[in-house]
């Protein structure tokens, strides 16, 4: 519907796999792109809706779809039948499990199931499959444990992870990710 026949374009990286039957939208006017990272897997039925932006290594099981404007960040995986609402944010290393549906923000480097979409815990098993040492893992989940566990609001407890968690380019991508959402998080 927002496509007017403008010039437009759909980017996919190398080594990126699409199975039968996907569908992907090129861009509109305002994005001008739809745009797949590097060694993705797009298995059977998956949607790409327009102006979505794909990072590298994304997997999407078979009939997971996205709404328009999605960013999806490296390494995620998003299982069976997920939906991604429109303008939503997955960060990077997320798993989203299979059936289930984010109509917000879903940050970095966890899992997510339920009805309603919620935090799951880390992931773990990704995380440890892609080299992140224990330590990085710890800073992680300690930030999370923060953010999701405790019963401090959502200010007191991004205040809490910045003084209280050791420095990290992991804890800094989680508070950026939480701080920069206009959906909200999950």
């Amino acid at each position: 519907m927002k496509f007017g026949g403008e010039k437009t374009k759909t980017i996919i990286g190398n080594r990126t796999t699409i199975r039968e039957f996907v569908s992907i939208n090129r861009g509109t006017n305002a994005l001008g792109k739809t745009e797949i990272g590097q060694d993705c897997l797009l298995m059977a039925y998956t949607h790409v809706a327009h102006d979505c932006i794909l990072g590298n290594n994304v997997i999407m099981a078979n009939m997971a779809t996205l709404g328009g404007h999605v960013e999806i960040g490296d390494w995620v995986s998003l299982g069976g039948g997920v939906l991604v609402h429109q303008f939503c944010r997955v960060g990077a290393h997320a798993f989203i499990g299979g059936g289930f549906r984010a109509v917000q923000d879903v940050p970095p480097f966890i899992l997510a199931a339920g009805e309603p979409l919620s935090f799951g815990g880390t992931n773990k098993i990704g995380l440890k499959r892609r080299g992140f040492s224990m330590e990085q893992r710890k800073i992680i989940k300690n930030s999370y444990q923060l953010f999701f566990r405790s019963e401090l609001n959502r200010k007191e407890a991004l205040q809490k992870i910045e003084s209280e968690i050791e420095p990290s380019q992991y804890k800094d991508q989680i508070l950026e990710f939480i701080r920069s959402s206009e959906r909200g998080i999950i």
